[in-house]
């Protein structure tokens, strides 16, 4: 028969400890409640991580537009080589075609030269350097076949060459893949903290740009600063007239422009061709170490690595394109966010 007890009550002092256990989750449940909207970053912490992303991607910027220049030259001369090999095989079968018609001739009336008929089945690389064939050719032969030999050795050496560049193009290719992902993931971190915030911060920060960027504008148009030569000035005109402008990493105009693809465009229509890259252009002329010794129209180069640059406007103001989210405006050297490397007079 089965026995029937009463289940076991818990002692007094486990449902205590039970209890008290109970409470203080509950404690603290509603302590990290009350607590999780404090731990929301302000608009300034947010500015502040937005701002080291954007430098992040302008510095990723800058190695993905000197990827980008390298494929494009190295397009451009792989063309032109083949261009040039092409060129090449048709003067080589111009060459081996007289040369046939020659040993033809000379077949029809029996008297082939066993060399040049050796030299058309075989190809040899080394024919002529035996000097024994040399004896059994006429001058006219051997000029020939010297052509025919240098011609195969130009050819041999600009295939050898197109090939190099050709894994350059690959490796530039993928670098510039790297690149363009390490851009676009900065610039989606920094989207992704922005959207934290709420309409109001957005508009605030908004603000804030808005005023620093008219208060700079107003610095420099009533700076007493002399001009650039003519074309430094005709550089900074075209600057001035492409304000307003977005950025977009890797433009360079007329619609949009990162920080070098304004300058260099800027420079390009007064007639001056710099190169791409801000890094590359801090060798476009001569350099300025002192900020009062700067002329309006000046390139301006920022951070250690000078991966920003923007053209001088005057008063401790520049022209440039400063980041995704932005658009082409002045702005004073001290809020840039890097410190002031040298300028460069073109």
């Amino acid at each position: 028969m089965a026995s029937h007890r009463r289940p076991k009550q818990p002692s007094r002092a486990r449902v205590t400890v039970l209890t008290t256990a109970a409470a203080a989750a509950v404690a603290f449940s509603s302590q990290a409640a009350n607590a999780a909207p404090s731990e929301k970053p302000s608009k300034d912490e947010v500015k502040a991580k937005v701002d080291k992303l954007y430098e992040e991607a302008e510095q990723a910027t800058e190695k993905y537009n000197g990827a980008k220049e390298k494929q494009e030259k190295l397009q451009k001369e792989i063309s032109t080589i083949q261009d040039n090999v092409a060129r090449g095989q048709e003067e080589l079968n111009e060459l081996r075609d007289s040369l046939g018609l020659a040993a033809a001739s000379q077949y029809r009336t029996g008297s082939i030269d066993p060399s040049v008929q050796l030299f058309l089945s075989a190809n040899p690389e080394d024919y002529l350097d035996k000097a024994s064939t040399l004896d059994q050719l006429s001058s006219q032969q051997v000029e020939a076949l010297k052509k025919v030999q240098e011609k195969q050795r130009e050819l041999a050496q600009e295939r050898a060459e197109a090939s190099e560049k050709l894994k350059d193009l690959a490796s530039t290719r993928t670098e510039l893949g790297k690149k363009k992902k390490e851009v676009q993931g900065k610039l989606a971190s920094a989207q992704k903290l922005l959207n934290s915030l709420t309409a109001a911060q957005k508009a605030e920060l908004a603000a804030e740009q808005n005023r620093a960027s008219r208060t700079a504008e107003r610095d420099a148009l009533t700076a007493d600063v002399p001009p650039g030569s003519g074309r430094a000035a005709a550089a900074f005109a075209f600057a001035q007239s492409q304000l307003g402008k977005p950025y977009v990493y890797g433009a360079t105009g007329m619609s949009s422009y990162d920080c070098s693809g304004l300058t260099s465009r800027a420079y390009a229509a007064a007639g001056v061709q710099i190169p791409r890259t801000s890094e590359a252009q801090t060798g476009a002329g001569t350099k300025i170490y002192s900020v009062s010794q700067l002329k309006v129209g000046d390139l301006v180069f920022f951070f250690n690595d000078l991966h920003h640059v923007g053209l001088y406007a005057g008063n401790g103001q520049i022209i440039h394109a400063p980041r995704t989210g932005t658009v082409v405006r002045y702005e004073s050297m001290n809020t840039i966010g890097g410190p002031f490397m040298f300028g460069v007079r073109v």
